[in-house]
């Protein structure tokens, strides 16, 4: 990536949140694959992904996750589902909160897609009970 000088304030704040929410291992593997190619939409997603809606004040991590979580599953983003499972060790929702927000998926988005969001985070716990890294 670019050198960290020529990075906003906001550019920090989001990499602080994102490294908070992904940790550190997700953030250094997906930051040592950047190319010039992706660096400007790396750059948008994090600052405004992460260095303004998820630095927002007001909601916890916890609420954010769980928002994200049937968000991406509504809209059938598997692998970021999955990445944002993943992360709920970080922002504190439960196993329980995640069914709730997939119960409201199911709800407002449709069965199929809550059933597939289902399937993935039981997978996902099943790796994370057996200790597996992501």
């Amino acid at each position: 990536m670019a050198d960290s000088q020529t990075f906003s304030d906001r550019y920090r704040q989001g990499m602080t949140t994102r490294r908070a929410v992904l940790g550190d291992n997700h953030v250094d593997r997906a930051s040592s694959s950047v190319t010039t190619f992706d660096q400007p939409f790396q750059e948008l997603i994090t600052e405004g992904a992460w260095g303004t809606v998820w630095s927002r004040p007001g909601w916890t991590k916890r609420e954010r996750s769980m928002v994200t979580i049937a968000l991406l599953a509504a809209l059938g983003h598997d692998e970021e589902v999955a990445m944002h499972v993943r992360a709920t060790l970080n922002t504190g929702a439960s196993r329980e909160d995640i069914s709730e927000a997939l119960l409201h998926v199911a709800i407002y988005a449709g069965v199929p897609a809550a059933n597939r969001a289902f399937k993935i985070a039981k997978h996902v716990f099943e790796d994370m009970d057996a200790g597996k890294a992501a």
